[in-house]
């Protein structure tokens, strides 16, 4: 019976998989709840595995265990012991029942009974672990930057083709509601022509430790979390957060990390896909004998058709509030301004007065490390109801792997001091072998993509 009970509910998400692309382009709108009932059926929990149990965890709290998300955690997946223990002792407190702990991704990708993967591992392991879920019948919820190189993000569009799965990035402004209701406006002329938008990220992080070579700590297993990177001995003290800054391996520095989201943000007011050129002016300035081995300050302009730009200013380790906020996007446009972060929106008319604003009750962390809050709650609720066809998914990986492109061009420029000239109807570099190279990346065999 248990069978029959798997095997109807997987048919159940296949079929509203299915539905999906043709229900998106109508939404729920025009659909009545039995409408919706008898297109889906009356099972619709999700099984849920968290793969990746760190800092943005906190972003799940919520979601997977308000009733209404009608979700069933079944695994909490991390490399290292102390990760799952705390993860567990964390959803204790929130959950009547007690998800499975794993330490092997592949163990919960393998598993039949898993309808949802909610992956928030390190960069490296973005794309990878999403495909592999993918290819497993999975539908996937992957953590900002959805990979770690642009060929990354051509696959994961690829691979949800093939497959028909819902893929969705967790840049979760994409489902504040300030920030919809904004950008339809801007796209509907509210200040003319918008031509620029400038995203910044300002913070004040500090000295790095310098690595050194050390045994992996108690509780990690570092040959998986290293996974599709080729092997490296380990250096103190990478696992923790530090990955982000030792190398190329395993992080997409700032611009990866945190210029996501307002790059995104600024790529959907101003309404462009690929950039024709890219030029970046970066370099490390604080803190020059610690162990951070990236730029920690850049400014990148991407140049798009009809003569738009978008501006990236990034200063990781000086928190000047250049701009009014930590981190934000300004839109300018013929007739007026934006201001838009997190927490809404100001309007601005030609003359920099202000016409309007629309601010929220936010809870959404800005620039403090980990994360979570109301956002980041609509966003991953907004993927359960896409992977049940109720809702469109309000970011697409069609979308979240234009949006990464940027970064990754950015720290390409920033690697080779290239100017970078692309093809603007797919980000393709034309002028560079060496910053060609970078496309992709080496992968550890036995990790590489099948498509």
């Amino acid at each position: 019976m248990k069978n029959k009970q798997i095997n109807y509910r997987r048919e159940f998400i296949k079929k509203s998989a299915l539905t999906t692309v043709g229900l998106s382009s109508l939404g729920a709108i025009g659909f009545s709840a039995k409408s919706y009932a008898r297109i889906l059926g009356a099972n619709e929990r999700l099984n849920v595995a968290v793969c990746g149990l760190g800092r943005r965890l906190g972003a799940f709290y919520s979601p997977l265990s308000q009733k209404q998300s009608n979700v069933n955690l079944l695994y909490l997946c991390d490399v290292m012991q102390s990760q799952r223990e705390k993860a567990a002792q964390n959803f204790s407190k929130r959950l009547d029942y007690v998800p499975k702990l794993e330490q092997n991704i592949f163990n919960v990708i393998e598993d039949r009974e898993v309808d949802v993967l909610i992956n928030a591992t390190p960069d490296h392991w973005h794309a990878p672990g999403t495909w592999r879920a993918v290819e497993a019948g999975k539908h996937v919820y992957v953590e900002k930057p959805c990979s770690h190189n642009p060929r990354e993000g051509e696959l994961l569009v690829e691979y949800k083709n093939k497959y028909g799965k819902v893929i969705q990035m967790g840049n979760q402004q994409r489902s504040s509601l300030q920030s919809i209701e904004i950008i339809q406006e801007i796209h509907n002329g509210i200040i003319g022509k918008a031509y620029k938008a400038t995203a910044f990220y300002s913070t004040a992080r500090g000295r790095v430790p310098n690595p050194v070579k050390a045994a992996p700590p108690k509780g990690l297993d570092w040959d998986l979390f290293q996974g599709p990177s080729p092997r490296k001995e380990y250096m103190h003290d990478t696992w923790n957060y530090n990955w982000h800054w030792y190398g190329w391996d395993f992080g997409t520095g700032e611009t990866g990390n945190n210029g996501t989201h307002e790059i995104d943000i600024a790529r959907w007011a101003l309404d462009v896909d690929f950039p024709h050129r890219v030029e970046v002016d970066s370099g490390k300035y604080h803190f020059v004998d610690d162990g951070w081995t990236m730029y920690d300050t850049m400014d990148a302009v991407f140049k798009f058709k009809e003569n738009k730009t978008i501006q990236w200013d990034g200063k990781s380790r000086n928190q000047m509030n250049t701009y009014g906020g930590e981190r934000g996007t300004i839109i300018y446009g013929t007739e007026g301004s934006v201001f838009v972060d997190r927490n809404g929106y100001k309007l601005f008319d030609r003359e920099g007065k202000l016409v309007r604003k629309n601010i929220g009750n936010g809870t959404e962390s800005g620039t403090a490390l980990g994360g979570g809050g109301n956002i980041s709650t609509s966003h991953v609720i907004n993927f359960f109801e896409a992977v049940r066809g109720k809702q469109t998914s309000n970011s697409p990986i069609e979308e979240g792997a234009k949006s990464v492109l940027l970064c990754h061009l950015a720290n390409i420029a920033s690697r080779t001091g290239e100017v970078l000239e692309c093809d603007p109807k797919n980000g393709h570099i034309l002028n560079s072998k060496t910053a060609r190279k970078l496309w992709s990346r080496e992968y550890q065999k036995g990790y590489e993509p099948t498509l």
